[in-house]
């Protein structure tokens, strides 16, 4: 089978597709063959992060057909169509995810439609469910036309916030952002992102971290679920009585399995209904790899960077 790593650090230009025995799932794990491959911002950070073991491989979201199954695997059976959350290689013609990750794709659905859904999706509610103990009129959320952003701009309208805040990293993102069902949609450059709001979904992290945590009213709530680290003054959060809570979703499914699997019955029921839509930026060969992370990594797309074995 093919698969993507990179041997070396870097940028895109260290992607290499290369020729692999297929893996074994293990465990309570499925093996599935991949049909569309999900590209997100913390797997292209991955290729610059020196931190990161070498050669180095990819996790994130898949959709294909169950090509065998793990010990202790019920629910499933070889040829289902399934999306769900390899946490390694799933850059590949074939490759392994947890089966509590795993979903049956509904009839009628594509394998794009589905990695375009429900990995960010699943962020999306979960980050949202998250502010929960503190309900929002107001909310803003960073990398708003991100695959994950995208999502949660139409679920924090669809969940009945007030007031939806989209940040992005050009103007030109507007148009579509307002057609998601933003109220108002600020560009990272601005002098202002308006008046504070209760709750922050941040995805970028990083040095816009504490610009998103001043974006907070008092007694607010920053959502961090990005790779992209940052750091803020202590102060910084005692004078505005504010909080960060992180999330990541390999603890969050494998913590909340029942809230979980809620999420993904409503993802795939709004789907249905037509009230949450998924864009698909590009969708690209598994040899263009390089081409997709060169995208994410410019932050030109709007929606999902989808990779096609």
């Amino acid at each position: 089978m093919r698969r993507v790593r990179f041997p070396a650090h870097g940028g895109p230009d260290v992607l290499r597709l290369e020729e692999a025995d297929p893996p074994t799932p293990a465990l309570g794990e499925l093996l599935i063959r991949t049909e569309a491959i999900g590209v997100s911002l913390p797997g292209v950070r991955r290729v610059r992060d020196t931190g990161t073991p070498l050669p180095g491989t990819f996790g994130g979201e898949v959709a294909g057909r169950v090509a065998g199954l793990g010990d202790g695997v019920t629910g499933f059976a070889v040829g289902d169509r399934v999306t769900a959350i390899s946490f390694s290689d799933s850059y590949a013609d074939l490759t392994t995810a947890p089966v509590v990750t795993a979903s049956p794709i509904p009839d009628g659905v594509t394998a794009v439609e589905a990695v375009a859904l429900v990995r960010g999706g699943h962020v999306a509610l979960a980050a949202l469910a998250a502010a929960a103990a503190s309900p929002a009129e107001s909310l803003l959320i960073t990398g708003a036309a991100s695959g994950v952003g995208h999502l949660a701009v139409q679920l924090a309208r669809i969940q009945g916030v007030r007031r939806v805040v989209a940040a992005a990293g050009s103007p030109a993102k507007a148009a579509f952002l307002r057609g998601l069902g933003a109220d108002e949609v600020v560009a990272y450059g601005d002098a202002s992102w308006g008046e504070p709001v209760d709750t922050v979904l941040d995805g970028v992290g990083g040095d816009l971290l504490p610009r998103a945590l001043a974006a907070l009213a008092p007694a607010g709530r920053l959502i961090f679920f990005n790779s992209g680290g940052g750091t803020v003054p202590a102060h910084a959060l005692l004078s505005g009585a504010k909080t960060i809570t992180g999330l990541t979703m390999a603890h969050f499914s494998q913590t909340r399995p029942e809230l979980y699997a809620r999420h993904c019955a409503e993802l795939w029921r709004l789907l249905a209904e037509g009230r949450l839509r998924p864009a698909v930026h590009a969708e690209l060969p598994l040899d263009q790899a390089p081409k997709a992370h060169d995208i994410v990594e410019s932050r030109t797309n709007q929606g999902k960077v989808v990779l096609i074995p």
